[in-house]
């Protein structure tokens, strides 16, 4: 036993010490990753607007396009923050002023109320809070007023409609020009009524109309009230009835976003009720979903695992968890789905934990983000090297296998890597947005209050471009220092006010660090010292993580970090 115990020492000695070499980036091979990642979003949007505008989506087999989600031209809405992020402002001055001459919301099409609202009232706020910056033309009444934004009232006052329910939570679909389609069905997944909160509150602080952040507020008590016993969701429920019709609960398709919305419509609006019910729920998933560094599928009034698979869009979950200060969980499930990237190259919709294979006819992979979301959050949070691989691997498996002649496509089958016909708006809107943050360590987005810049609006003064940006979920960022410009501030002397307002947008950037260490989340903790090592320096043997003191180790160089204690912001 204890030659054995000598070996897997020297095992681990050595695993580490070559990961941790392999995981060190020079800056300059950092900076050479973003512009790779640049060209990949240039040669994907330049093929969009050649082969596939006005309609929705290129398919970049076919080099044609296609109207998927409501005639939108959607990609070039989704894209049109990612233009501003990588700093071409040029193009997206243009393209601003091409959708104000085109979009046209009074047309007899059925949409989604979901995927309008993320994708289109979401990427036109964003926009909008950008457009300042591009040198694009505002209002003296900026951020309260403008042309972007009036186009994101428009939309999300055509979603409304969708509201109008006996429970608050709303129908799936609703026609432009008619409203809810007669025969539509009251069914639609938790994620499809619990991930308005972002847009609609921003749409409701800037422009002053309440009624968007009430009706999404109403739908997500409506949800927080037919919890199970346990105190779990469904994934699809009937929004005139208020029954779940499907009863399998987790954190993946159907309810994801309605447990990230919990957190950043908390933090973006200041709510702390909403934390609180993030709070509660991580509870009941920690007792009842989580299986070691696994999420399952459980029943949500037994708790009994229905479906031992992981979804790819549950990839999100590590990137949430650091929000609140969960990092070392975080990276825990990370490591897991890394593996799996590993192992084939990609992340495929479902796959088998027991198994460790791909689910039968769940084997595509749409260019999805959430692994490269989830990276860049917990990079930002911990700067761990290892992470920097992590996000060259994603870049370099889509560089080599989904290039097409006139964009980059979907992968059909993760095993045999066979394309698909099909680049979503989501491959410009996050994958690639979320890749070049992770490898921009300058951007303004990354900002943590240390400066911003003070606007005079009609209400008073307030600060912008301080940091804290919260991204929807489609990657669009929202400015939390944008939210106080347009509120009635009392008569105060300007530079006061301006301070004054500045102060509290540095506090409104620490309140996830309050909230986290608060006496009822004492189990949080928002520091972390170097004398704990890196993530990427504990030895992984089948997927189990071994702490250093377990398998005695040899000590890594000591200048493993750049300062000696790592302090989690809000990314």
């Amino acid at each position: 036993m204890e030659k054995k115990g000598m070996w897997l020492r020297l095992f681990a000695s050595l695993f580490i010490f070559l990961t941790y070499s392999e995981s060190l980036f020079s800056n300059d091979e950092i900076i050479s990753y973003r512009e790779r990642v640049r060209k990949m979003f240039q040669f994907s949007y330049e093929g969009y607007l050649n082969h596939a505008y006005p309609y929705d989506e290129l398919q970049p087999l076919t080099c044609d396009g296609v109207d998927t989600w409501g005639s939108y031209s959607l990609t070039l809405i989704d894209a049109l923050d990612t233009l501003a992020v990588m700093g071409n402002y040029t193009e997206f001055n243009r393209v601003s002023g091409l959708l104000l001459d085109t979009l046209d919301f009074d047309e007899d099409i059925n949409v989604s109320v979901f995927e309008t609202n993320i994708r289109v009232v979401g990427g036109l706020i964003s926009a909008h809070l950008m457009s300042r910056d591009t040198g694009f033309q505002v209002s003296d009444n900026w951020p309260c007023e403008g042309p972007l934004l009036d186009l994101a009232e428009q939309a999300a006052k055509k979603i409304l409609a969708a509201f109008d329910t006996k429970t608050g939570m709303p129908y799936g679909t609703v026609n432009l020009m008619y409203g809810v389609p007669k025969d539509e069905t009251p069914v639609t997944c938790t994620a499809g009524v619990g991930t308005f909160i972002v847009e609609f509150g921003t749409l409701s602080r800037l422009t002053g109309n309440s009624i968007f952040e009430n009706a999404a507020i109403k739908a997500l008590e409506a949800l927080w009230d037919r919890r199970s016993e346990i105190g779990l969701v469904g994934n699809h429920i009937s929004v005139q009835s208020g029954k779940w019709t499907a009863i399998d609960g987790g954190i993946g398709a159907g309810i994801d976003s309605y447990f990230e919305y919990l957190v950043k419509g908390g933090l973006l609006l200041g709510n702390s009720r909403l934390l609180d019910m993030f709070h509660e729920y991580e509870k009941v998933i920690e007792t009842f979903i989580k299986k070691d560094d696994w999420y399952m599928w459980v029943n949500m009034n037994k708790g009994t695992v229905t479906a031992p698979v992981f979804q790819s869009l549950e990839a999100f979950w590590p990137g949430l968890q650091s929000m609140v200060g969960k990092i070392d969980d975080a990276m825990k499930s990370l490591h897991n789905y890394y593996q799996v990237w590993q192992q084939l190259g990609f992340l495929p919709e479902f796959y088998n934990i027991i198994h460790s294979k791909v689910v039968d006819k769940r084997y595509g992979y749409p260019l999805r983000p959430e692994l490269a979301e989830s990276i860049m959050y917990l990079y930002r949070a911990t700067k761990d090297p290892f992470l920097l691989r992590m996000g060259r691997d994603m870049l370099e498996s889509i560089e080599k296998v989904a290039k097409t002649s006139c964009g980059y496509t979907s992968i059909k089958d993760v095993r045999t890597h066979k394309l698909d016909n099909r680049m979503e708006s989501f491959f410009l809107s996050e994958t690639t947005k979320y890749l070049y943050l992770l490898f921009d360590e300058d951007n303004k987005i990354h900002r943590t209050g240390g400066s911003g810049d003070v606007v005079q609006t009609n209400h008073g003064t307030c600060v912008v471009n301080a940091g804290g940006y919260i991204f929807n979920t489609e990657a669009h960022p929202i400015d939390i220092g944008a939210l106080d410009c347009c509120k009635k501030q009392p008569a105060q002397d300007e530079i006061e006010l301006a301070f004054k307002v500045f102060k509290n947008n540095k506090k409104r950037l620490h309140f996830l660090e309050q909230y986290a260490n608060s006496d009822k989340h004492d189990s949080l903790s928002t520091v972390y010292n170097c004398s704990a090592r890196p993530f990427h320096s504990r030895l992984s043997i089948l997927g189990e993580m071994f702490e250093e003191e377990e398998i005695k180790i040899a000590k890594l160089p000591q200048n493993i970090c750049e300062d000696s204690t790592v302090t989690v912001t809000q990314p």
